[in-house]
């Protein structure tokens, strides 16, 4: 499932928790995916705290408290960490990260707490969600098979990288334009799970945002540039992004101010106006007449194939609206045919 259809469902089920509808849900994917980022992103969506609970580092006792006397009897104390309503509100979620690389007895501790929300005297509030993550067993991770018991007590979905989604998280972020141009034009790399154990440094969604940070602190240090790219996203990916970059730089506005763009000669330096076009389009909003019917010009100067991709991406931001355009029926007559 694609991040933004698995963030509308995670944000359902954290509304269905006030009318007793919930059902906790397990979120399957590689490292760097972004499976706790998107769980925290539905919980501010909602307005709600979220706890975050990493098993992988817990003790029984950590879940199920420790016991003390009181009279004569043997009674539990509560862990602070679990949710309580005066003090963290009504309503929340309770994440489970990296659930299956959790201690066997650490698992079943959390079993009743899934499936019937309490664990001994502790009751979880009414209005909190619970959702869990871990990576699958085939990513090399520490992780445990999930025993039967636990598994079904969840509802189960895989998050799959998306470049579009990736991009659209990229727009809000604020990551580099060249960067998201890079991977417009190299989707594949994304995601890019290595074959061999001792690869440390690979192509993720966390790991280009990494990147991003090193474009914006070492741009001016030739020597560490290089570097610090490949100790995010490895070797390969780090040095097709630094030759990426090393492209000639084009004024985009120039070219969007001219009634008849002109490209420049060289198929990569087109490729670069493209991308920075693309990245462009992301920003755009139904209003903004002006600035889609300039691209649309530039669209006209681009070989068909380029400029039906900018059209492409023009039509899934802007809608039938783009078919109201003057420009749009200006590029449809040059190119001979409608999208």
């Amino acid at each position: 499932m694609r991040a933004g259809q698995l963030g509308r469902l995670l944000t359902r089920e954290i509304e269905a928790a006030m009318q007793g509808a919930h059902t906790p849900v397990m979120l399957w994917g590689a490292p760097g995916v972004g499976k706790s980022a998107l769980v925290a992103k539905a919980a501010r969506a909602c307005g709600v705290p979220m706890i975050d609970l990493r098993l992988s580092q817990l003790e029984p006792s950590d879940l199920r408290g420790m016991p003390y006397q009181k009279d004569e009897r043997v009674e539990w104390a509560i862990p602070s960490m679990l949710p309580d309503a005066m003090r963290h509100g009504a309503r929340g979620v309770l994440f489970l990260d990296e659930i299956n690389a959790a201690l066997p007895q650490v698992a079943a501790a959390a079993y009743q707490l899934i499936l019937d929300r309490r664990l001994g005297d502790y009751r979880l509030p009414e209005g909190w969600a619970i959702l869990a993550a871990g990576n699958r067993l085939g990513d090399r991770g520490v992780t445990y098979a999930m025993p039967s018991p636990l598994a079904n007590r969840f509802t189960h979905v895989e998050l799959e990288p998306s470049i579009d989604d990736w991009l659209a998280w990229a727009a809000e972020a604020g990551v580099d334009a060249r960067l998201c141009g890079f991977l417009r034009q190299r989707p594949d790399l994304l995601m890019v799970f290595p074959e061999r154990a001792n690869v440390y440094a690979f192509p993720s969604p966390r790991s280009w945002a990494f990147a991003d940070r090193a474009l914006r602190k070492f741009a001016s240090d030739a020597d560490l540039l290089e570097p610090a790219l490949i100790a995010c996203v490895g070797e390969v990916a780090g040095m097709l992004l630094l030759a990426y970059l090393q492209r000639p730089t084009l004024d985009l506005d120039a070219l969007l101010a001219m009634d008849k763009p002109m490209l420049p000669d060289d198929v990569d330096a087109r490729w670069a106006v493209l991308d920075a076009a693309l990245v462009r389009v992301l920003g755009l909003n139904a209003q903004d007449e002006a600035t889609a019917s300039a691209l649309l010009r530039l669209a006209a100067a681009f070989e068909p194939v380029m400029g039906e991709r900018l059209v492409r991406a023009l039509h899934e931001r802007l809608g039938e609206g783009l078919y109201a355009l003057d420009a749009f029926d200006d590029w449809a007559v040059a190119r001979g045919s409608h999208v």
